[in-house]
């Protein structure tokens, strides 16, 4: 998979995940792809959340391998 399908992939992902962050207040950007890493920033009410990181791996995380499996990890960048 080349490197711009592997962003398509992703952005397909965090929209498909974008409206239940929205639905609490909540949004993420992506900020970069690098070394099959994903670096996100989760904003609005999702930066003081207290499950925010298990958004992340579980929700976040999980979506966007669903799309691009080789992406090992998704990181938040504050």
């Amino acid at each position: 998979m080349t490197s711009e399908e592997t962003r398509s992939n992703v952005e397909k992902a965090l929209e498909e995940i974008r409206p239940f962050l929205q639905s609490d207040g909540g949004d993420i950007t992506l900020i970069s792809i690098e070394d099959n890493t994903v670096k996100v920033r989760l904003e609005g009410n999702c930066i003081g959340c207290s499950v925010n990181q298990m958004t992340l791996k579980s929700g976040v995380e999980m979506t966007i391998k669903k799309y691009a499996p080789q992406i090992e990890e998704v990181i938040n960048i504050s």
